[in-house]
């Protein structure tokens, strides 16, 4: 995969006093296109998070194992699940980083009961949800899988059921599969050994193409994504992609602050000025992501409109927020929920704010959510609610060892005489008899995200509403 050399730069650098002088770069500019540059940028330097805690450091506590191998864990996620922010506890996750530069992926799907949700979600390095293979979209049926990187012209071989193609090299496989009940791991787990996602060569049972260049990864260091250091990261994962057209002028104006060029990033390259615009383009590049998810966090159909693929996202960004590109939602959708399905899958309304605009505290108030009788989340398979700490986004450590409700728990439940539900979202026990429908929550700030597996029509189009989180009594 080449890397997109853009000569122009050599031309604008003139070194001076050991600084390289952009004569034709004011600090506005610089921090214009910082600015933009980390908003294109941030999702994939997200993805290469992900990408460098499972399969290349190895010292990492949430490494998986090599590339192309297919991890799965009979268990859920819990508050040592660090790796990916805002996580679903529902599904037992199969996880897999596949490397196409040599030869395609197959994807085997066993046969799964009909009663069971389960899904395939595979992951571009721009984090565009680029397929599916799932209850959704394929169906609860076996069958195989061929997926293509952007250089394949091979022949596809028999028994494969359709080819799935791919604009990157790189993918991310998410294999989720429901689990019932606790006793129900047994099942799950001989589910999750007959999935396979292989190299083509393994598949056939033949020879390997010769092994792909080694690749020299940065190390990644937490907080940096949040600074003027992710263009060092932005820069690596342009090295792994190929910019499509209507992106070139673009990664033009890119080049200005030292993208994409044939160095490496270095912002000591640059004046003190310079450097300083391109920390503040960060820097304001950060405050409208945020700014945009407050703008839009009441909306129940946020995460319908703001995970995809390519195609989808131009699309919904002209359509639902009159953006002229996908960037700012793409780029909201891997802060706020990294790895987030498309709305045919599941949709996510997200409790960030109270009916006030403050974020939720449980170390000052106590919070309720009630379904009046008759009126659950529509759903093709099933929904949850799940809670996040406001700070490090993660799942709550407590006592009951309970990270979410959901609709399987519909028979531990206490309904009110009225046939209403009522969840109790605070720090204490609301008491052994209502326990049950407790979520414990941290002595401090949290959000909370409701998932609807396999929304009905009326929930995507926003005929039924999601219920408030309502700010009760004080702590």
């Amino acid at each position: 995969m080449k890397k997109i050399y853009l000569t122009v730069l050599m031309s604008l650098l003139v070194v001076t006093s050991g600084f390289a002088a952009e004569p034709k770069l004011s600090p506005k500019e610089a921090k214009a296109i910082a600015k933009e540059a980390y908003i294109y940028g941030l999702p994939m330097v997200l993805n290469y998070k992900t990408m460098y805690s499972y399969v290349v450091d190895k010292n990492s506590p949430e490494y998986k194992g090599e590339f192309n191998y297919l991890g799965c864990e009979a268990r859920v996620f819990t508050p040592e699940d660090k790796a990916i922010v805002t996580p679903n506890s529902d599904t037992p996750y199969c996880m897999v980083w596949g490397d196409m530069r040599t030869e395609p992926l197959v994807l085997t799907i066993p046969e799964i009961e009909k009663e069971r949700f389960y899904e395939i979600q595979l992951v571009d390095l721009f984090t565009h949800n680029f397929a599916y293979v799932s209850t959704i979209a394929t169906g609860n049926v076996p069958g195989k899988y061929l997926i293509t990187g952007p250089d394949w012209k091979g022949k596809v071989p028999k028994g494969i059921k359709e080819v799935i193609p791919c604009e990157t090299q790189f993918i991310f496989a998410v294999f989720r599969t429901q689990l019932f009940s606790p006793d129900d791991l047994k099942n799950v787990r001989v589910i999750q050994d007959a999935y396979r996602l292989e190299p083509l060569s393994a598949y056939l049972g033949i020879k390997a193409p010769a092994a792909p260049s080694t690749i020299d990864f940065p190390k990644w260091k937490e907080g940096e994504q949040f600074t003027a250091v992710a263009f060092n990261y932005i820069d690596f994962m342009l090295t792994l992609v190929e910019i499509p057209q209507e992106e070139q002028a673009l990664m033009k104006r890119f080049v200005k602050i030292g993208l994409g060029t044939q160095d490496t990033f270095d912002i000591n390259r640059f004046s003190p000025q310079i450097q300083k615009a391109i920390e503040e383009g960060v820097k304001e590049g950060f405050s409208e992501i945020e700014a945009y998810l407050a703008k839009n966090a009441n909306d129940p159909l946020m995460s319908a409109k703001i995970f995809g693929t390519r195609t989808f996202l131009n699309k919904s960004a002209k359509e639902n927020y009159g953006l002229a590109t996908l960037f700012l939602p793409r780029a909201a959708a891997a802060h706020m929920g990294l790895y987030g399905n498309s709305g045919d899958e599941a949709i996510y309304p997200t409790y960030l704010v109270d009916a006030q605009g403050a974020p939720f505290d449980a170390s000052q108030n106590k919070y309720t959510l009630t379904f009046k009788k008759g009126e659950f989340p529509p759903v093709k398979a099933f929904w949850s609610l799940t809670m996040y700490d406001g700070k490090t986004q993660l799942l709550i450590d407590n006592p009951l060892k309970r990270y979410l409700l959901n609709s399987p728990m519909m028979d531990q439940f206490v309904f009110s005489k009225d046939g209403s539900l009522t969840l109790y979202i605070q720090k204490e026990s609301p008491g052994k008899k209502l326990e049950s429908n407790w979520l414990p929550a941290p002595d401090g700030p949290f959000y909370a995200v409701m998932r609807l597996y396999g929304p009905e029509k009326e929930a995507l189009e926003g005929k039924w509403v999601n219920p408030p989180l309502v700010k009760g009594s004080k702590n």
